[in-house]
């Protein structure tokens, strides 16, 4: 007997795991009246029983899902919940975790469209980084709605009037009951292949849950999000959501509003564009008058006035410098060379031969040859002495060495 004894602990894991490996008691809604309700505000945890006219459980919501709730739980409230069925080991208790809480009142409709909600959101579907936006001025709107009632004349209106330029390429379908969801996947998948198209609303005029029902089809939620371009929708009133909304690009609170998102108002444009025109020609008659200013300047220079006269006016001075300068370079050699010659004739003066005749010397010849030595000579020669102021013959008589 000893070899089949467990811990309490392990008692309590087992059968948690045969709870929580139930795939039937892993995602299920139950029904009931809250009873001892208790937020445990420290922590943001909600502790409760859920309980019926014959049985209760007990049911904790951890603080992560109860932030989602979007009424006030308390004693007495019908409420659904969904969630999985689990141990607390440490305490033995069986109980329900709760992931989502509704009031029973909006029974299933309200209990599936909170699925979907989830289920598409976890898939990304409702992600704000793929939300597209709008093109400004758009030149085609394919429109998707009833062909009747309030809400495609007010889209019709709206558009015309905001911006006349924009093609509307109306698809009529129907918007609530048994032929809505396959009309509008079908015009959906028409309306894709048609080039040019920059937007398209969907929606239509408030109603009940049950009218709008339609747009909280998962089918038509995943065929809005591979639109090829961005859609707007607009159904029911400011106060009504549905699943369309969240997988949309973008939600209008009504058919009107979608129609005013989707355009421009072309009188407001037109405005713009008058004030961009007025600035371009105030800019324009600026830079025109800046220009013209610097035109005239350039203009009234001399050398642009008459350039060949200026061109002829510089060379004549060029000329004169250059003459002038030529001149001076002249005199200066000039002088240079006549002080050298000065010097030259000075030095040839100082060994004239002339200029020792003056000092009483005279110049000897033979047969106009020099007479430079008593040896060159012999009695009876003649000899010619020149002076400074004429010359003379005279006859050897005799020769005297010294």
């Amino acid at each position: 007997m000893q070899d089949n004894v467990i811990s309490v602990k392990q008692l309590n894991l087992y059968a948690r795991s045969l709870l929580e490996g139930d795939i039937r008691l892993s995602n299920i809604a139950v029904a009931g009246e809250l009873s001892n309700f208790k937020n445990h505000y420290s922590s943001g945890h909600w502790y409760f029983t859920l309980k019926d006219n014959d049985a209760a459980i007990r049911c904790v919501m951890f603080r992560g899902n109860a932030s989602a709730v979007k009424f006030e739980p308390s004693d007495g409230l019908q409420v659904i919940l969904r969630g999985r069925v689990s141990i607390y080991e440490r305490d033995g208790q069986y109980q329900f975790y709760a992931e989502e809480m509704l009031p029973a009142g909006i029974g299933d409709i309200a209990l599936k469209f909170e699925q979907t909600k989830e289920k598409l959101k976890k898939e990304g579907l409702f992600d704000p980084d793929n939300k597209r936006p709008l093109v400004k001025f758009p030149k085609r709107i394919a429109v998707v709605t009833s062909p009747t009632g309030a809400a495609v004349r007010d889209i019709f209106n709206i558009l015309s009037r905001r911006w006349p330029l924009a093609e509307i390429i109306m698809c009529p379908v129907s918007v609530q009951g048994e032929l809505a969801v396959p009309e509008m996947l079908k015009t959906l998948d028409r309306v894709y292949e048609v080039e040019g198209v920059d937007a398209l609303i969907i929606g239509r005029g408030g109603g009940s849950a049950e009218d709008l029902w339609a747009f909280n089809d998962e089918a038509l939620a995943r065929k809005i999000y591979e639109s090829p371009f961005p859609v707007i929708s607009a159904v029911g009133h400011e106060t009504d959501f549905t699943i369309c909304d969240f997988v949309a690009d973008l939600r209008a609170p009504t058919p009107s509003a979608a129609a005013e998102l989707a355009v421009p108002d072309a009188e407001e444009v037109k405005l713009k564009l008058q004030r961009y025109a007025a600035y371009l020609k105030n800019s324009l008659n600026a830079k025109y008058k800046l220009y013209e200013s610097k035109l005239a300047a350039f203009t009234s220079n001399p050398i642009i006035k008459n350039p060949l006269e200026m061109l002829i006016e510089r060379n004549y001075e060029l000329i004169d410098r250059l003459s002038d300068n030529i001149k001076d370079e002249i005199l200066e050699n000039y002088k240079r060379k006549e002080n050298e010659f000065l010097k030259s004739v000075a030095v040839l003066d100082g060994l004239s031969p002339l200029k020792t005749l003056t000092r009483g010397y005279a110049w000897v010849t033979s047969e106009e040859r020099p007479v430079k030595s008593v040896n060159d000579i012999e009695a009876d020669d003649i000899l010619n002495l020149r002076f400074t102021d004429g010359d003379a013959e005279c006859k050897v008589i005799k020769k005297r060495r010294v």
